[in-house]
C-alpha cells in the first residue's frame, strides 16, 4: 500500500487500494506526500452499484456470457456456516456458497 502511494507522480499521482487489508495492516508515510498533491483512493467492493450495475450483470449471467459458477471454490449448509467463516480467515476460499435452504 505505501509503496504503491509513494510511487505515484507529485502533483498528479493517484493511489488505488483496492480489497480488504490484513487486519494489523498499517499506513503510515510522511505528511509531505500528501502536500506534493498525491492523491489516495480506497474502494470497497469497486465502489459497486447494485441498483444500476446488477440488471446487467443478471442479464450477461442468463446469456451465459458470465460464468459465476468457475470462482466459488466451496459450498456449505447454514449449519456449517463457520466452516466458510474459517476459509475465509485461512485465505484457503475465492467464493463459499451457503446454502441457506436445507442441507
Amino acid at each position: 500500500m505505501i509503496q504503491a502511494f509513494e510511487s505515484s507522480h507529485d502533483g498528479w499521482g493517484v493511489a488505488v487500494l483496492v480489497g480488504v487489508p490484513h487486519s494489523d495492516a498499517v499506513f503510515a508515510t510522511s505528511p509531505v506526500n500528501f502536500l506534493n498533491e498525491r492523491t489516495l483512493k480506497g474502494t470497497f467492493f469497486g465502489n459497486y452499484k447494485p441498483r444500476s450495475d446488477l440488471p446487467g450483470l443478471v442479464e450477461l449471467y442468463l446469456e451465459k456470457k458470465l460464468e459465476l459458477e468457475k470462482f466459488i471454490t466451496h459450498e456449505v449448509s447454514f449449519a456449517d456456516i463457520n466452516k466458510a467463516f474459517d476459509y475465509m480467515i485461512k485465505g484457503e476460499s475465492l467464493r463459499c456458497v451457503i446454502n441457506v435452504i436445507g442441507d
